[in-house]
């Protein structure tokens, strides 16, 4: 009797543990299968709404239906909210040839090329590319993480069927899935918020008008995101401090490494100051020092001079932060007090420093200006202090632009007449032949202020020195 009580104890206990596991894996199974919600109710198109373009959306059996247009930009179906990290899943068909995509965190701001529909893309590419599940930067960047070296992926599309792809947004990481098989790995913190929306896309002249794109069982978490969010088997392409692909394709090449100070030495310096500038994170930035115009540890230039060039870089600053991106810029000239001489793109708190309301010519020493001559728009956009911003700096054949944030806020010709004015009422009418050079150093400012940058990168149209 002992032995089979003991026998039926232990019969009892495995029984009770394999039960426990089992409700365990079914709460388990049931929270997967509950965790999303739909965002599209199968119905009707409320809580979207249609930017862009002119093509069509409606509800046609459970399925959102875009429709292509002839002689129409893209077309973006896109939701009302806004969304930061969430998980996204959805099935889509189209036929072989119609591109399209689902934008997520996009954006439509009236200052950014009137409105015009921005931000991550994850592609739909019927094509012989085959980048479906790859991640295009709508009107911005371009290719972001294109499907090259993923077979697998690439072949998971199914063409006039409907396929499924899931989409995780969390931090500054996005990953994708189509049909269950990894698509991108992309760690990218340029956008951390912004709609969800549908594309279709623009046709051109050969293009068929009346195709229809379908997307149906639109379901997302944005709650307690991280805890369902998959792993994946990519290596990630991260892009701070390193070219994209699309850069890659034009030629472009990082101008500061993210790591050390190859490349670039004080302006007064043989070498780089060894302190006062500070690398953390792949993040170059000058320390306070409460100082003036390079009266601390003084600005930093490029070792190589650089003729026709493009140049952009990321900066962010402090509250009431001075200072400046300078080209043409020849070291030899100002071996005194104050910075050396080169043209400056101005970077600026424009509603705290005081620099904002001086200058020989009316606002041009507020941010993004051609510094003392020229005025940027004042229609510009500054992101908030503390919050990244992007200067480009473009330069062929004498004809100079700035563009702050994507958006073109000034342009000169070097050597016009109006220019050599300019100059002959400003605070550089002293140095001869100032902004003619053909060749310069680069130059980061030292201007007593906490100024960071990352992401320095160049495209040159002739061969350094």
């Amino acid at each position: 009797m002992k032995m089979i009580f003991n026998n039926l104890n232990i019969g009892f206990r495995y029984f009770s543990l394999v039960s426990i596991f089992i409700l365990m894996a079914s709460c388990n199974d049931s929270k997967q299968d509950n965790h999303l919600t739909p965002i599209f109710d199968g119905e009707t198109l409320q809580g979207w709404h249609t930017l862009g373009g002119e093509a069509t959306y409606r509800v046609e059996n459970g399925e959102i239906v875009g429709t292509t247009v002839a002689n129409t930009p893209n077309t973006f179906l896109a939701t009302d909210s806004l969304y930061t990290d969430f998980i996204l899943e959805l099935d889509f068909k189209t036929d072989s040839v119609s591109n399209s995509g689902v934008q997520i965190r996009s954006n439509s701001f009236p200052w950014y090329r009137n409105g015009i529909v921005h931000g991550y893309q994850v592609e739909i590419d019927p094509s012989k590319r085959a980048w479906s599940g790859g991640i295009y930067d709508e009107k911005r960047r371009k290719w972001l993480h294109p499907l090259e070296g993923n077979p697998e992926a690439q072949q998971a599309y199914k063409p006039n069927d409907w396929n499924h792809y899931r989409i995780e947004a969390i931090g500054d990481t996005i990953k994708t899935w189509i049909n269950g098989i990894p698509a991108a790995h992309l760690i990218d913190n340029m956008t951390n918020e912004g709609f969800i929306a549908l594309q279709v896309h623009s046709i051109g002249k050969r293009g068929k008008p009346g195709v229809d794109i379908r997307w149906k069982n639109l379901e997302f978490i944005t709650k307690d995101v991280s805890s369902y969010s998959k792993s994946i088997s990519l290596a990630p392409i991260i892009t701070k401090n390193q070219l994209t692909f699309q850069e890659k394709k034009d030629g472009w090449q990082m101008l500061w490494d993210g790591k050390t100070t190859n490349g670039w030495r004080g302006a007064k310096l043989e070498e780089f100051p060894e302190t006062g500038w500070e690398i953390e994170d792949g993040v170059l930035t000058v320390l306070a020092s409460g100082g003036g115009e390079s009266e601390a540890v003084g600005d930093i230039v490029t070792k190589k001079l650089y003729g026709d060039f493009e140049m952009k870089t990321d900066f962010k600053i402090t509250e009431g932060a001075n200072s400046g991106i300078k080209y043409y810029v020849d070291t030899e000239l100002n071996k005194g007090e104050g910075s050396s001489i080169g043209l400056e793109f101005q970077i600026l708190d424009d509603e705290r420093h005081p620099d904002a309301k001086l200058g020989n010519h009316e606002g041009s020493r507020t941010v993004g200006s051609l510094y003392d001559l020229i005025q940027a728009d004042t229609n510009k956009h500054m992101n908030a202090i503390g919050e990244w911003n992007t200067a480009h700096i473009v330069s062929k054949e004498n004809n100079v632009e700035h563009w702050l944030n994507g958006i073109k806020v000034l342009e000169y010709e070097r050597g016009s007449e109006d220019f050599l004015k300019l100059v002959s009422e400003s605070k550089y009418k002293d140095w001869p032949n100032f902004g003619l050079l053909e060749k310069g150093n680069i130059l980061l400012q030292d201007h007593g202020d906490r100024v960071s940058f990352k992401n320095i990168k160049i495209k040159t149209y002739e061969q350094a020195e």
